[in-house]
């Protein structure tokens, strides 16, 4: 039963989220590992996959069902939205052609950063981060970017939601020195991604602001062996720094 806190959900619609997501993860599946993996009857899933694939959104071939190319569209149509999309394409191209690494988008939605647009330049390592995928913010160098240009009250909602799950022993877990870290943040203007999400990896970010309003921050990627001394503390916070602002400025006129 709904509480006064919490929205009222359907049902259904939740099975059938549940069903897409998993079709997703799997690039696939047949009724009976749906039903086993969900815990729903064959016959619910079957009536949702049926529902699914007369409106276009899954194709059933011989019985495995996977995700049609409606959601290209869907996703086109988002993608134009974002009137600054073009704007942070380009700029992410010369940046990672100018240092040689992967260079990287993100935005925040229901208090998690997404991914909007990845590229490499010749030395750039390879990541299982691709647009759309959605990470934790506080263990990221985009993700606390744009925290430290939240309010309190945001980050405090995100971390009750979300929590601050450690992934490495270098993960932030705890809340005053997150508050700390985005202090720093806000300060020197850009952040650090000190292998708290994949050992061996480090990345500095940087916001990009328009309006006042924090739309997003962009990312420099590379392995630890590489990331450090000046380069690191010195060099690539500067790059960062100065595409987002050429993203801001350009962004007025998009």
């Amino acid at each position: 039963m709904a509480t006064k806190s919490s929205p009222r959900t359907v049902d259904a619609v939740e099975t059938a989220l549940e069903i897409i997501e998993l079709l997703q993860e799997r690039d696939g599946a047949g009724i009976t590992e749906i039903a086993d993996e969900l815990g729903r009857s064959k016959g619910t899933v079957h009536s949702h996959l049926a529902t699914l694939a007369e409106n276009e959104y899954v194709v059933n071939d011989d019985g495995h069902y996977r995700l049609s190319l409606r959601y290209l569209e869907l996703a086109e149509t988002v993608t134009n939205r974002l009137q600054i999309y073009d704007v942070v394409r380009n700029e992410l191209d010369d940046l990672a052609a100018e240092c040689g690494e992967l260079a990287q988008f993100a935005t925040e939605e229901h208090g998690r950063a997404v991914y909007l647009y990845k590229t490499g330049g010749e030395n750039a390592v390879q990541t299982a981060s691709s647009a759309g995928d959605r990470e934790y913010l506080h263990c990221i160098s985009l993700g606390k970017a744009m925290m430290a240009h939240m309010s309190r009250e945001r980050i405090e909602e995100i971390i009750d939601r979300h929590g601050l799950q450690g992934f490495t022993d270098s993960t932030i877990t705890s809340k005053s020195e997150l508050f700390d870290e985005l202090a720093t943040i806000r300060e020197q203007g850009y952040a650090f991604d000190r292998e708290e999400k994949i050992a061996g990896l480090r990345c500095v970010a940087a916001p990009v602001v328009t309006g006042g309003e924090v739309v997003g921050a962009l990312s420099v990627s590379g392995p630890a062996s590489r990331f450090e001394g000046e380069l690191y503390e010195e060099e690539l916070p500067k790059m960062v720094t100065r595409s987002a602002n050429v993203i801001e400025i350009n962004s007025q006129f998009s």
